[in-house]
């Protein structure tokens, strides 16, 4: 899915470098994506993933899915699986959004124009 670099601050990938900095090049994630409950997930930048195949590559996660509030405690850097996990219900919900709007289908709750 490609990113939309129009959402996030001009300095984008200078802060992504200090969250993963921050993080001493391993997942922050400490449950969040629905493991990992009790303790930080154990996969490390560039090493074997433990969990899943390839490489461990570090990901920035917002934790309110705002790109633009970009303040240390709302990022926390996470694993791809831990990353993708986190946000699988929020790009669901956007893809679900985005595919009534090409079909051209409105909520069935949604409140129409005049009607109370």
């Amino acid at each position: 899915m490609p990113i939309d670099k129009s959402k996030y601050p001009r300095d984008w990938p200078a802060i992504s470098k200090r969250i993963r900095e921050r993080s001493g090049g391993r997942c922050e994630c400490s449950g969040e994506c629905g493991l990992h409950h009790e303790h930080r997930c154990e996969e490390v930048n560039g090493r074997p993933a433990l969990w899943a195949r390839g490489k461990v590559v570090l990901t920035v996660a917002h934790l309110n899915h705002l790109e633009s509030d970009c303040r240390p405690e709302n990022l926390k850097a996470m694993c791809q699986r831990c990353h993708l996990r986190y946000d699988s219900k929020h790009h669901q919900k956007h893809a679900r959004e985005t595919r009534r709007k090409k079909k051209g289908i409105s909520d069935l709750f949604q409140a129409k124009e005049g009607l109370k």
